[in-house]
């Protein structure tokens, strides 16, 4: 019977079951596949308490954004304004806007909770 996981080995228990099961090939609504439901739910609830991820620096997820959809840091200046802003923003010289916020997060999908981070200008 699955009980909440409450120590590291458990967790390395539920772990090691879970991967036994993704390695079958579970039918829906399988015994096996509740159970493999059931672990990763537990699984998640430990490690979310556990094994906390902090955001990141809201530069640091705009340069990675911009990285993934295969855009250029010049193309920001679409969403932050002039070239010298984008610049002065991710050099860290001035902070995002409530308006920058928005606009990033709508255009670029970049979370509302990353962006509102205090911050220190990143390195390089």
């Amino acid at each position: 019977m699955l009980k909440p996981i409450k120590n590291k080995s458990q967790h390395e228990e539920y772990l090691a079951r879970a991967y036994e099961l993704m390695q079958l090939d579970l039918e829906p609504n399988s015994e096996e596949s509740d159970e493999l439901e059931l672990l990763s739910i537990l699984i998640e609830a430990y490690e979310k308490e556990n094994y906390p991820i902090e955001p990141p620096n809201p530069i640091e997820a705009i340069l990675f954004r911009i990285d993934q959809m295969g855009m250029k840091k010049s193309e920001l200046k679409k969403v932050l304004g002039s070239r010298s802003r984008v610049s002065e923003i991710l050099s860290g010289k001035r902070k995002l806007s409530l308006s920058m916020i928005r606009k990033l997060n709508e255009e670029l999908g970049i979370s509302a909770q990353t962006l509102i981070r205090d911050y220190e200008p990143i390195n390089g």
